[in-house]
């Protein structure tokens, strides 16, 4: 194989995979979550490498919280 279409072949499959992640976080964004949390929780345990902590810190998505008393639904805003 030629390297220049190896080349290519190397940025369609880039340029798809990016595509993927980005309508997978767009459409499906709990599910995003729930895979970005199975896959960090092994790596944050105690006991294992520092680097593999870091990189599972990295991984996890940011904390959610509740908003307000009535359960975070976050609705109030908008007036519905």
């Amino acid at each position: 194989m030629d390297a220049g279409v190896l080349a290519q072949y190397t940025m369609i499959a880039i340029a798809v995979l990016l595509s993927i992640v980005f309508v997978a976080k767009k459409q499906f964004p709990a599910g995003v979550r729930r895979l970005r949390i199975v896959c960090a929780v092994p790596l944050v345990r105690e006991g294992r490498n520092p680097w593999l902590q870091r990189m599972g810190r990295w991984l996890a998505p940011a904390p959610v919280s509740n908003a307000g008393d009535c359960g975070g639904c976050t609705s109030c805003d908008t007036g519905k």
